[in-house]
């Protein structure tokens, strides 16, 4: 598949067919988060692939509440990927407090979207999901109190007869300017 081909595929994926996937697979993701690049190629990051029941169950219901019900879709998730985030170099977290940045979090960003373009492209679907309960995902899976949860992977086959979305995004002359922001744009 071709790169502009991959990214129109990709999709969040919100039904998932209980059909169990190959870890060969789900190791192929990793491998291309992996190699996602990181500043000062810090690295930071540790992947807790979950696929085993009742603990991917638990995991899922620890992604939506009572008031939240948008990710209760992960139930029908047959893998989780929890991504912890790691302590960057020294070099990286000297530069985030003079810059006042986050690279640490950049960088999940992009070794998920590696690990999701990945697996569009392995005809799997994915969902990044950034709401979920820190302190039960901690306890559930043995992650250190001092550690942070960046980002959650629900991943799977696409449920039969998922349909391919159109991608509904702003035109180009909404976000993109040459040599200076737009005169005039709030």
């Amino acid at each position: 598949m071709i790169f502009s081909e991959l990214i129109l595929t990709r999709q969040s994926v919100r039904r998932y067919s209980p059909t169990a996937v190959e870890d060969s697979l789900i190791l192929q993701c990793l491998e291309a988060a992996r190699m996602a690049p990181s500043a000062s190629n810090s690295q930071p990051w540790h992947f807790i692939v979950v696929n085993q029941e009742p603990l991917r169950t638990e995991v899922a219901k620890a992604t939506f509440s009572d008031i939240q019900l948008i990710n209760k879709f992960t139930l029908t998730a047959p893998v989780m990927v929890v991504m912890v985030m790691e302590k960057a170099r020294l070099i990286t977290r000297l530069a985030m407090l003079v810059k006042k940045k986050e690279w640490p979090l950049i960088d999940i960003g992009i070794a998920a979207e590696h690990f999701c373009l990945q697996a569009a492209e392995l005809g799997l679907g994915t969902c990044m999901i950034g709401w979920f309960d820190e302190k039960k995902l901690q306890k559930l899976l043995n992650i250190p109190s001092g550690k942070s949860i960046g980002l959650v992977i629900s991943a799977g086959y696409p449920e039969e007869g998922y349909k391919l979305r159109t991608k509904v995004r702003k035109g180009p002359d909404e976000i993109i300017s040459w040599n200076a922001y737009p005169v005039g744009k709030q």
